[in-house]
């Protein structure tokens, strides 16, 4: 399947990360200012924001080729998980948020896949965990094909959120697919629901050309994260 020219125009697949790496808390820290690294250098330019990518993985990383390839059974992903379990990185995590509050009006946290838990917990509304003064750490959320989530998670949230569901996803199935939709109507917290057909798992950050309609959905991925950010900017 082609690639369109829209999609190669608005995205700089080949481009040179503009941003800078600093520290936040105790985490190196990837940071895109206006003017995953290209994909946030997107946001930043185009929400006109600060855009900041902790590394919560220790400095690991995934093979990409097997990953690429949908063989995940050559990675080693029980160990990568154990290794990034909830106990051990969301400290770290709540940690980062809690600096950014102090540096910004507002906040708004994006998370794909193992993120998509995490950004939940920001978004939640647990005294003894992610609030400080009563308050979430956050403004709003997006989860793009979240890993991990639970409905605990999802009955947690708070704060505007945006869901970036592709229509063939194993883990966020279709039954919890459904339990967040519900949730979040029944407790009356915003939502901006984008269902993506024909796509699968991981299509919002890795934008294979190979598989049809992939880098379609990353970049209407993208142009959907840019607007709530400005649309939350302006409710604020």
């Amino acid at each position: 399947m082609a690639v369109s020219d829209c999609c190669l125009k608005t995205f700089e697949w080949n481009g040179t990360p503009t941003g800078r790496i600093d520290r936040l808390g105790s985490n190196d820290t990837y940071i895109a200012v206006p003017n995953v690294r290209l994909l946030t250098d997107h946001y930043a330019r185009e929400a006109r924001a600060t855009v900041y990518v902790p590394d919560f993985f220790g400095g690991e990383v995934l093979p990409f080729e097997p990953v690429l390839a949908g063989r995940f059974g050559d990675v080693d992903v029980p160990g990568f998980l154990a290794r990034n379990s909830r106990q051990i990185r969301e400290p770290e995590i709540f940690k980062c948020a809690t600096e950014l509050r102090t540096k910004h009006d507002t906040t708004v946290a994006v998370g794909f896949c193992y993120g998509g838990w995490a950004v939940c917990r920001l978004g939640a509304e647990d005294p003894t965990s992610a609030l400080v003064d009563q308050k979430p750490l956050v403004d709003a959320i997006t989860v793009a094909h979240p890993s991990l989530l639970t409905e605990e998670d999802i009955d947690g949230v708070v704060v505007p959120v945006q869901i970036l569901a592709p229509e063939r996803d194993p883990v966020f199935t279709p039954e919890l697919k459904s339990y967040t939709f519900d949730s979040l109507q029944r407790r009356g917290v915003p939502f901006d629901w984008q269902h993506f057909p024909r796509v699968e798992h991981a299509c919002m950050t890795r934008g294979d050309p190979n598989k049809p309609g992939e880098r379609a959905a990353l970049e209407r991925g993208k142009n959907a994260v840019v607007s709530w950010v400005r649309h939350i900017a302006l409710v604020k």
